[in-house]
């Protein structure tokens, strides 16, 4: 996919049913229940779930050199993954990972997540980061990679997210 045709991210149906969540207290996470819906991207506007103003936040991270890797099902765009060189010395991130609601636990999330490990590692990285959405589905499915709950977040993106859970990998 090229990168002027990033806008293609409002193909992918982010939409979600939360029951459980988890919150992250000392380095330790606790679930909790919940429940609320995530609603499909907006078309419009400048918000944190439209996709506009996702592209404003990710285009600068592949004209800086980051890699956004694609699953299709024929024409239809199903899941991505952006991989975000360069945080600090060391240290990489995986920064998107979306696939759409009904291709989710068929193997593409991990497939596009191997795709960036592998990226990191030949890059020399020795840890990846992710923001991970506190749902219980998306961190249990970190924690299957290989992340753990880090101590250490990175301030900018904790700023950004900081309901989400900041894990790493040992590269």
């Amino acid at each position: 996919m090229e990168r002027s045709e990033l806008d293609r991210i409002g193909e992918i149906d982010r939409s979600e049913e939360i029951l459980q969540e988890y919150v992250c207290r000392d380095g330790s996470l606790h679930l909790k229940i919940g429940h609320w819906s995530v609603p499909r991207w907006t078309q419009d506007g400048q918000g944190g779930h439209s996709v506009p103003g996702k592209i404003a936040v990710w285009r600068p991270w592949l004209e800086e050199g980051g890699t956004m890797f694609e699953a299709f099902d024929g024409e239809a765009f199903v899941a991505f993954a952006v991989y975000r060189p360069r945080l600090s010395v060391g240290l990489v991130q995986l920064g998107v990972l979306h696939v759409s609601s009904s291709y989710r636990r068929q193997g593409l999330g991990a497939v596009l997540a191997a795709k960036v490990i592998e990226s990191a590692r030949s890059d020399g990285a020795t840890q990846l980061y992710v923001s991970s959405a506190p749902t219980r589905g998306t961190v249990e499915f970190y924690q299957s990679l290989g992340f753990r709950p880090t101590r250490e977040t990175n301030r900018e993106l904790f700023e950004l997210e900081p309901e989400d859970i900041h894990m790493t990998m040992e590269l």
